[in-house]
Protein backbone atom coordinates (compact mmCIF):
# COMPACT_ATOMS: atom_id res chain seq x y z
CA UNK A 1 0.00 0.00 0.00
CA UNK A 2 1.36 3.48 -0.89
CA UNK A 3 2.07 5.98 1.51
CA UNK A 4 0.04 9.20 0.84
CA UNK A 5 2.56 11.93 -0.04
CA UNK A 6 3.29 14.67 2.62
CA UNK A 7 1.58 18.10 2.43
CA UNK A 8 3.78 20.98 0.60
CA UNK A 9 6.23 22.97 3.11
CA UNK A 10 5.26 26.28 3.87
CA UNK A 11 7.58 28.70 4.98
CA UNK A 12 6.57 32.03 6.69
CA UNK A 13 8.65 34.91 6.17
CA UNK A 14 7.99 38.57 7.28
CA UNK A 15 10.15 41.55 5.86
CA UNK A 16 11.48 44.29 8.64
CA UNK A 17 13.01 47.48 7.61
CA UNK A 18 16.52 47.44 8.80
CA UNK A 19 17.01 49.86 12.17
CA UNK A 20 17.92 53.02 11.35
CA UNK A 21 21.86 53.84 12.03
CA UNK A 22 22.57 56.28 14.70
CA UNK A 23 23.53 59.56 12.76
CA UNK A 24 27.25 60.60 14.13
CA UNK A 25 26.63 64.20 15.30
CA UNK A 26 26.38 66.70 12.79
CA UNK A 27 28.21 70.36 13.17
CA UNK A 28 25.68 72.60 14.07
CA UNK A 29 27.14 74.98 11.22
CA UNK A 30 26.88 78.02 13.88
CA UNK A 31 30.29 78.95 13.85
CA UNK A 32 32.12 82.74 12.91
CA UNK A 33 35.13 82.40 11.36
CA UNK A 34 37.33 85.20 10.97
CA UNK A 35 40.62 86.51 10.66
CA UNK A 36 42.48 89.31 12.54
CA UNK A 37 45.97 90.91 12.84
CA UNK A 38 47.73 93.35 15.36
CA UNK A 39 51.20 95.42 14.72
CA UNK A 40 53.19 97.09 17.70
CA UNK A 41 56.74 98.63 18.49
CA UNK A 42 58.81 98.83 20.76
CA UNK A 43 62.04 101.30 21.73
CA UNK A 44 65.13 99.51 22.72
CA UNK A 45 65.78 98.88 26.22
CA UNK A 46 69.46 99.39 26.26
CA UNK A 47 72.40 101.25 25.22
CA UNK A 48 75.87 101.14 25.31
CA UNK A 49 78.29 103.71 25.37
CA UNK A 50 82.41 103.19 24.20
CA UNK A 51 85.09 105.57 25.99
CA UNK A 52 88.08 106.07 24.91
CA UNK A 53 90.83 106.86 27.54
CA UNK A 54 94.09 108.72 26.88
CA UNK A 55 97.05 110.35 28.90
CA UNK A 56 100.34 112.32 27.07
CA UNK A 57 102.89 112.26 30.04
CA UNK A 58 106.91 112.05 29.48
CA UNK A 59 107.30 108.76 31.61
CA UNK A 60 104.70 105.45 31.02
CA UNK A 61 104.45 105.08 33.94
CA UNK A 62 102.78 108.57 34.63
CA UNK A 63 100.74 108.24 31.51
CA UNK A 64 99.23 104.71 32.58
CA UNK A 65 98.62 106.21 36.22
CA UNK A 66 96.83 109.05 34.74
CA UNK A 67 94.55 106.49 32.50
CA UNK A 68 93.78 104.70 35.67
CA UNK A 69 92.99 107.84 37.79
CA UNK A 70 90.31 108.71 35.14
CA UNK A 71 89.24 105.20 34.52
CA UNK A 72 88.64 105.10 38.19
CA UNK A 73 86.61 108.37 38.24
CA UNK A 74 84.26 107.19 35.20
CA UNK A 75 83.78 104.03 36.84
CA UNK A 76 83.09 105.60 40.62
CA UNK A 77 80.74 108.50 38.34
CA UNK A 78 78.54 105.55 37.07
CA UNK A 79 77.94 103.68 40.35
CA UNK A 80 77.25 107.04 42.16
CA UNK A 81 74.04 107.32 39.52
CA UNK A 82 73.17 104.10 39.68
CA UNK A 83 74.71 102.88 36.68
CA UNK A 84 76.69 99.77 35.75
CA UNK A 85 79.73 99.84 36.13
CA UNK A 86 80.37 98.18 32.07
CA UNK A 87 78.26 101.37 31.18
CA UNK A 88 75.35 99.16 29.79
CA UNK A 89 72.23 101.77 30.21
CA UNK A 90 68.86 100.96 30.70
CA UNK A 91 67.90 104.40 32.21
CA UNK A 92 68.84 106.54 28.84
CA UNK A 93 68.56 109.94 30.53
CA UNK A 94 71.00 108.79 33.59
CA UNK A 95 72.79 107.81 30.13
CA UNK A 96 73.30 111.33 29.24
CA UNK A 97 74.03 112.84 32.64
CA UNK A 98 77.16 110.68 33.05
CA UNK A 99 78.28 111.41 29.41
CA UNK A 100 78.01 114.79 29.93
CA UNK A 101 79.90 115.32 33.57
CA UNK A 102 82.72 112.78 32.02
CA UNK A 103 83.24 115.15 29.07
CA UNK A 104 82.91 118.06 31.21
CA UNK A 105 85.49 116.82 33.79
CA UNK A 106 87.84 115.21 31.83
CA UNK A 107 87.52 117.14 28.31
CA UNK A 108 89.85 115.98 25.65
CA UNK A 109 91.15 113.30 27.37
CA UNK A 110 87.87 111.25 26.77
CA UNK A 111 86.46 110.01 23.96
CA UNK A 112 82.64 109.23 23.81
CA UNK A 113 81.54 107.12 20.84
CA UNK A 114 77.23 107.80 20.14
CA UNK A 115 75.27 105.18 22.26
CA UNK A 116 74.26 102.12 20.36
CA UNK A 117 70.94 101.31 21.21
CA UNK A 118 69.65 97.95 21.14
CA UNK A 119 67.01 95.13 22.70
CA UNK A 120 67.69 92.25 24.82
CA UNK A 121 66.48 88.72 23.90
CA UNK A 122 63.78 89.22 26.73
CA UNK A 123 62.20 92.26 25.39
CA UNK A 124 62.09 90.79 21.70
CA UNK A 125 60.27 88.11 23.23
CA UNK A 126 57.79 90.39 25.22
CA UNK A 127 57.23 91.92 21.52
CA UNK A 128 56.22 88.97 20.35
CA UNK A 129 54.11 87.68 22.86
CA UNK A 130 52.16 91.16 23.18
CA UNK A 131 51.66 91.25 19.74
CA UNK A 132 50.43 87.77 19.32
CA UNK A 133 47.81 88.08 22.13
CA UNK A 134 46.73 91.49 20.98
CA UNK A 135 45.91 89.81 16.79
CA UNK A 136 43.80 87.61 19.05
CA UNK A 137 41.94 90.13 21.12
CA UNK A 138 41.32 92.09 17.82
CA UNK A 139 40.09 88.78 16.12
CA UNK A 140 37.58 88.20 19.11
CA UNK A 141 36.33 91.68 18.97
CA UNK A 142 35.77 91.70 14.88
CA UNK A 143 33.59 87.95 15.89
CA UNK A 144 31.74 89.82 18.52
CA UNK A 145 30.66 92.38 16.13
CA UNK A 146 29.84 89.95 13.14
CA UNK A 147 27.46 88.25 15.44
CA UNK A 148 25.84 91.82 16.92
CA UNK A 149 25.30 92.55 13.00
CA UNK A 150 22.89 89.72 13.07
CA UNK A 151 21.49 89.67 16.82
CA UNK A 152 24.24 87.01 18.17
CA UNK A 153 25.82 85.61 20.96
CA UNK A 154 29.97 85.30 20.62
CA UNK A 155 30.55 81.83 22.36
CA UNK A 156 33.89 79.87 23.40
CA UNK A 157 36.76 79.56 21.08
CA UNK A 158 36.73 76.48 19.23
CA UNK A 159 40.07 77.02 16.86
CA UNK A 160 42.95 79.47 17.39
CA UNK A 161 45.60 79.53 14.65
CA UNK A 162 48.96 81.89 14.69
CA UNK A 163 49.07 81.96 10.70
CA UNK A 164 51.88 84.60 10.04
CA UNK A 165 54.12 86.74 12.03
CA UNK A 166 56.46 89.15 10.60
CA UNK A 167 59.36 91.39 12.32
CA UNK A 168 61.38 94.13 11.26
CA UNK A 169 63.47 96.46 12.67
CA UNK A 170 65.19 96.87 15.60
CA UNK A 171 68.91 95.91 17.04
CA UNK A 172 70.40 93.55 18.64
CA UNK A 173 73.49 92.99 21.02
CA UNK A 174 75.81 91.46 18.61
CA UNK A 175 74.65 93.77 15.69
CA UNK A 176 75.86 97.26 16.01
CA UNK A 177 74.47 99.87 13.64
CA UNK A 178 75.95 101.75 10.91
CA UNK A 179 74.02 105.33 12.01
CA UNK A 180 76.16 108.52 10.94
CA UNK A 181 77.21 110.53 14.28
CA UNK A 182 74.88 112.82 13.05
CA UNK A 183 71.77 111.94 14.20
CA UNK A 184 70.33 113.23 17.11
CA UNK A 185 69.52 110.84 20.29
CA UNK A 186 65.76 110.47 19.40
CA UNK A 187 66.79 109.95 15.81
CA UNK A 188 68.82 106.87 17.12
CA UNK A 189 66.69 105.55 19.42
CA UNK A 190 63.96 105.21 16.54
CA UNK A 191 66.37 103.26 14.44
CA UNK A 192 66.67 100.86 16.79
CA UNK A 193 63.12 100.73 17.59
CA UNK A 194 61.77 96.83 16.81
CA UNK A 195 58.37 96.13 14.91
CA UNK A 196 56.32 92.93 14.98
CA UNK A 197 52.52 91.68 13.17
CA UNK A 198 50.36 88.39 13.46
CA UNK A 199 47.96 87.49 11.96
CA UNK A 200 45.59 84.86 13.45
CA UNK A 201 42.53 82.86 12.31
CA UNK A 202 39.88 81.87 14.32
CA UNK A 203 36.38 79.93 14.75
CA UNK A 204 33.92 80.88 17.54
CA UNK A 205 30.70 79.45 18.64
CA UNK A 206 27.59 81.02 18.04
CA UNK A 207 25.62 80.88 21.08
CA UNK A 208 22.20 82.16 20.07
CA UNK A 209 20.26 85.05 20.28
CA UNK A 210 22.15 88.20 21.70
CA UNK A 211 20.43 88.97 25.25
CA UNK A 212 19.26 92.71 24.42
CA UNK A 213 17.78 93.53 27.85
CA UNK A 214 21.14 92.33 29.06
CA UNK A 215 22.84 94.43 27.09
CA UNK A 216 21.15 97.02 28.28
CA UNK A 217 21.90 96.47 31.82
Amino acid sequence: MALPSPPPARVFAELLPAPAPVPAPAPSGREVHVSGSAELSAGPDRARVLLRLGSRKEAAGAARSSVARRLEYIAQSARQRGVPVCIIFSDFGKMQNVCNLLIEKLGTSVTISPPHFYHTPEAVDTLRRQVCVAAVGNTRRKAQEVCRLFGQSLGKPLLIKEEETKEWGGHIDSHLSNSPDSLTLQERIQNATAYASCRVFAVFEIKGKENRRHKLL
